[in-house]
């Protein structure tokens, strides 16, 4: 191929670099205006008024903004624990297992993530509703909905992208070394966890830190699916629209934002990281893994 081919030239390439500024423009305007008011001295949330860290003080004096934290992280903490090892069983059953229903299965684990998320939180909202009354019902409890609800609402639809993530990872992964340790009479517990376990940790920590953020950043299902006292912080943000906006709102989604471009980029990192992990050793024809080779 000749360099006039290989290479755009002229006003080719004056017109391929406009493109490029102008999306990088697209996506990152909002995100460096946004930064540069929270700094502003004004309570016109999009005037310039002088540089201040005032906002940024309130943001860290503010009950109700450290309650909705402190919320937010529970249930992101909890949400990540559970979908991880549902998410990661579910990946596994369907990349290791073959059983009847599996296309089924495999069809209702990623249908949250295709469906709206409007839709997702009426689903959210009709069943906690329903099975609340049933269960009040039958033991005479007062449970509402708060804490418990949102937790169960994120746990729904973050399984599913813990298991694209580590079945991902499953499917880059060599099968043999599992056959080898099985057939140097490893259980499949022990399998488990000193070969796959150890293979797939890169796909499954990205899982988790997509799971993290997803929970930390959602608000459609969590507003339908919250009750009194259970506020996280995107609701809150989310409020203080409608009471009037001011910069405080610029520092707190600032901050989020932060924590949300921390955790991706933790979770490329990994997955980037385990797809550079150097590659076992290659077994000759007719020999065998050593069981100190399985073992390590």
């Amino acid at each position: 191929m000749s360099d006039s081919t290989a290479r755009p030239r002229g006003k080719t390439k004056w017109l391929l670099s406009a493109n490029a500024v102008a999306v990088y423009l697209f996506f990152y305007a909002p995100i460096i205006l946004l930064f540069v008011f929270s700094f502003s001295d004004n309570r016109n949330v999009g005037t310039w008024g002088g540089f201040t860290l005032g906002w940024y003080r309130d943001f860290a004096d503010n009950e109700p903004i450290q309650d909705a934290i402190w919320v937010s992280l529970r249930v992101a903490f909890i949400t990540t624990v559970v979908s991880v090892v549902l998410g990661t069983m579910a990946a596994l059953a369907l990349e290791r297992f073959k059983f009847r229903g599996q296309r089924v299965f495999d069809a209702l684990l990623y249908l949250p993530i295709i469906i709206p998320d409007v839709t997702m939180a009426v689903m959210m909202l009709l069943f906690f509703s329903q099975g609340l009354d049933i269960v009040n019902g039958l033991f005479g409890t007062q449970a509402g909905k708060g804490l418990t609800t949102i937790t169960l609402s994120h746990i729904a639809f973050c399984i599913s992208f813990v298991s694209v993530v580590v079945r991902a990872r499953l499917n880059g992964m060599d099968d043999r070394l599992e056959e080898a340790a099985l057939d140097l009479y490893a259980t499949r517990w022990k399998t488990f966890r000193h070969v796959t376990l150890p293979l797939i940790a890169p796909g499954v920590a990205g899982g988790a830190l997509l799971a993290l953020t997803l929970s930390l950043d959602d608000v459609v299902v969590t507003q339908f699916a919250a009750g009194p006292g259970s506020t996280t912080l995107p609701v809150y943000v989310f409020g203080l629209i409608r009471r009037g906006v001011t910069p405080l709102i610029n520092a707190v989604s600032v901050v989020m934002l932060a924590a949300s471009i921390l955790l991706v980029l933790l979770s490329v990192l990994l997955q980037r990281r385990g797809d550079n992990a150097p590659a076992a050793p290659a077994v000759p024809a007719g020999e065998q893994p050593s069981v100190n080779t399985i073992n390590q």
